[in-house]
């Protein structure tokens, strides 16, 4: 394996390179990395194009990092549970070469090749959509997920709202017999801006999907409006690294 034909030689926290990986793992099994000299991308959506998600991290988020500008494609799930052989705190090493088209993973005592995916064969993530969502707050990840998991009691979907007038975000669901609604007011949240009410409903399937994905430490930003789609974003890697949720309400039935 000579040098110059290494896609990527890095080395990466284990917990960091699971932050990457988990929230695409959510909705696909095998994904696309783009690559390049500054920064590490994946976007993928998933089959029903419910929910597309946007992951970057920064070379600076890596213990050492050299990219060549290139697409690779990998299967999340074997991915996946190779690093899970290395501890907290330890050290993974990857090495991307486009002669062998292997990944070349080494973690702890454990060194595996992974054959790589033609990129042509795994879908594209579309672009993120430019949409106006005035309805936005800054709160806790646990605070989400404590909503979604109340709403999964009584219903197999969740609307999301924002009260103008309470400056109120909540989570909540409508069942046959019973109702819940989690809501968080301005002092339990980061920031909260409302210039009107707003509500839309979404899958809870894909909602607890996310929730997989949100460390309860974790603020997460959520903007939406009324009718239209969910997003939610967070950082990981100290800030090197983002996270875009796009989540399409439920259709209405007229």
């Amino acid at each position: 394996m000579s040098e110059d034909s290494q896609l990527l030689n890095a080395k990466i926290d284990v917990g960091t390179l699971q932050d990457v990986l988990t929230p695409i793992s959510v909705l696909v099994d095998e994904c696309k990395i783009n690559l390049d000299q500054n920064e590490l991308e994946i976007r993928a959506v998933d089959p029903a194009n419910v929910c597309m998600v946007d992951v970057t991290i920064q070379s600076s988020g890596f213990e050492e990092y050299s990219a060549q500008r290139s697409v690779i494609g990998v299967d999340l799930d074997r991915f996946q549970d190779i690093i899970k052989m290395g501890g907290s705190g330890s050290e993974v090493h990857l090495v991307a070469d486009k002669d062998t088209q292997t990944l070349q993973i080494e973690v702890e005592n454990v060194s595996y090749t992974l054959a790589l995916i033609d990129p042509d064969s795994i879908r594209d993530g579309p672009d993120i959509p430019n949409i106006d969502l005035d309805a936005q707050v800054e709160i806790e990840g646990s605070h989400i997920s404590q909503g979604i998991k109340a709403a999964g009691m009584v219903s197999d979907h969740v609307e999301l709202s924002f009260e103008s007038d309470s400056e109120e975000f909540a989570v909540g669901a409508e069942g046959d017999t019973d109702d819940v609604e989690v809501a968080h007011g301005e002092d339990r949240v980061e920031d909260i801006t409302v210039p009107d009410d707003a509500g839309s409903i979404y899958s809870l399937e894909y909602l607890e999907k996310v929730s997989k994905a949100i460390s309860s430490s974790e603020n997460i930003e959520l903007s939406m409006d009324s009718e239209k789609p969910v997003r939610m974003e967070f950082d990981f890697a100290d800030g090197n690294g983002r996270v875009i949720y796009m989540l399409a309400p439920r259709i209405q039935n007229s």
